[in-house]
């Protein structure tokens, strides 16, 4: 077995909360999530991702003009209101009432907001409490002269690529707008989720 498979078994079996004899998944994990909560800032750069092996998959490389951030967020669909005017009693509800962006866009969002030199390319989980949800955010500097220069990085130097995760072009963002779909049935999802009478979801 490869290091990279290695690694991301183990990654699964501490989510999981995988009860070996021979490893203590469980414990690790809590241990790992015991210090994220102790962070005092939502959103922190790190030396180094905690599963690297995911990292390396979304495009990190361990050189000048890369940066990760770890970002904590809420958990659940937000706060919502219950009306205070007339409503029928089925409208009245704010329970089932969830975001049209999923919780991974949104931290992805908030790490290019807190690293205003640096574009998002992707994130990838790292663990969740019973309130807070946390994501790795692989962030590139597109000044730099290492990513300028680097072949598979390089394309986000363009102006084209200005802004991606807050315009939904990330693969979380993609997603919340639909466009991760293809083929029959999908029709009405492009070019984006206002066309076509809005019924692209």
């Amino acid at each position: 077995m490869g290091l990279s498979k290695a690694v991301t078994e183990t990654f699964q079996k501490e989510y999981k909360g995988d009860k070996s004899p021979d490893y203590a998944y469980k414990s690790i994990y809590r241990d790992r999530l015991i210090e994220f909560r102790k962070e005092p800032l939502a959103i922190v750069k790190v030396e180094k991702p905690t599963n690297i092996a995911r990292a390396r998959k979304l495009g990190y490389k361990a050189k000048q003009g890369i940066v990760v951030a770890r970002v904590r967020i809420r958990k659940g669909s937000g706060l919502h209101r219950r009306p205070t005017r007339g409503r029928r009693p089925k409208r009245m509800g704010v329970n089932k009432l969830t975001r049209r962006t999923s919780i991974k866009a949104i931290a992805e969002r908030r790490a290019g907001k807190k690293f205003p030199n640096c574009e998002v390319l992707n994130s990838y989980f790292v663990g969740e409490d019973g309130q807070k949800k946390y994501y790795e955010v692989i962030l590139v500097d597109t000044s730099s002269p290492s990513i300028i220069s680097d072949r598979d990085l390089g394309w986000m130097t363009d102006r084209k690529h200005k802004g991606r995760a807050e315009r939904g072009k990330t693969s979380a963002g993609k997603k919340a707008r639909g466009q991760h779909k293809k083929g029959r049935g999908s029709e009405k999802s492009r070019p984006s989720v206002r066309a076509k009478g809005r019924k692209a979801k």
